[in-house]
């Protein structure tokens, strides 16, 4: 009995010095700009790794918002050859999609994109079951009637609603489309106030002023960016603000349904502890989030001319 003992002690220390020699894996992030939202998703990454066991050595890249950028971080991550590349947000994932195909070195190599609204647009996956051999990932496409109704729950009356979005950007183009399918259906007429870049942005804003009864903001990496612009404009104007960015409520917005960013990027951390387990991406669907959080700023409806009733207010899941 003793000899079996100290032959299990033998194998439980072997096996523990096996598993601390173990290299870690390389992972190369690149992340198309800094905002909430997006640093949540690449922390709620990093943490499911960690608690669950997967040691990492990270290389982080941030285009800053800059399209250019984000293919030259492309053809870096190429040149580190990760074991794993984590996409976050669509230009980023369309720029390290598109190295593979000048990369040989990459040709083994999986790729997980993250809050991406709509990876078929994008061209990242040709079908959500079987995404292909390299590729797959979390989208954040969102339920644009739910939103229409959320905004609807604070001006019922609402007929016309400005949309804040980079026309560059396929993830925000495909969200508009939506979204203005969406207002048909419900006799709401959507004004575009497109823009190309940060710098666009006040203008932007200034131009939906006098067209429309409320601003919108979908998940636009650009705009969102630089919500205070759009935040300081509805506040001199009193035209109310609203998003899908649960993030935009703190700085100011009156309020939005969206998702726990923090969470997909801990859905995204699952699908990559299931590669390091030998799962190829093409046998990984892509997975989408499902769970809406409504979050309300009752400060900011008063600096904007919006009162909110008690009614909405207790059916809130954060107030600010």
């Amino acid at each position: 009995m003793k000899k079996i003992i100290k032959m299990l002690a033998a194998v439980a220390v072997l096996a523990s010095a096996i598993n601390a020699s173990a290299e870690p894996v390389r992972i190369s992030i690149s992340q198309f700009v800094e905002h909430p939202a997006l640093n949540a998703v690449m922390k709620g990454f990093k943490d499911d790794l960690q608690e669950n066991g997967i040691a990492a050595d990270y290389k982080d890249y941030n285009a800053n918002g800059n399209m250019g950028t984000a293919g030259q971080i492309a053809t870096q991550i190429a040149a580190d050859a990760p074991d794993l590349i984590v996409a976050i947000a669509t230009p980023c994932a369309q720029a390290s999609a598109k190295a593979y195909d000048k990369a040989p070195q990459l040709a083994n190599t999986p790729m997980l994109f993250t809050a991406i609204t709509d990876p078929l647009a994008a061209g990242l996956v040709k079908d959500y079951q079987h995404p292909g051999p390299n590729i797959t990932g979390v989208s954040n496409q969102m339920p644009m009637d739910k939103h229409l109704e959320m905004v609807r729950r604070f001006l019922p009356r609402l007929k016309t609603l400005g949309v804040m979005y980079n026309s560059g950007e396929v993830n925000s183009v495909s969200n508009v489309k939506r979204l203005k399918e969406a207002a048909e259906k419900m006799g709401i007429a959507i004004i575009d106030g497109p823009v190309t870049n940060s710098a666009d942005v006040f203008q932007a804003a200034q131009s939906l002023v006098g067209k429309v009864e409320a601003v919108y903001v979908p998940t636009d990496n650009t705009v969102v960016s630089a919500l205070e612009t759009v935040i300081k404009t509805c506040e001199k104007t009193r035209l109310p603000l609203f998003s899908a960015d649960t993030d935009s409520v703190k700085r100011g917005a009156i309020a939005a349904m969206g998702f726990d960013y923090y969470q997909h990027g801990r859905q995204t951390g699952a699908m990559a502890r299931k590669i390091f387990a030998g799962t190829k991406p093409a046998d990984l669907p892509v997975e989408f989030q499902e769970n809406l959080t409504f979050h309300i700023n009752p400060e900011a409806g008063k600096r904007m001319g919006l009162t909110i009733e008690k009614a909405i207010l207790d059916s809130a899941d954060s107030l600010y």
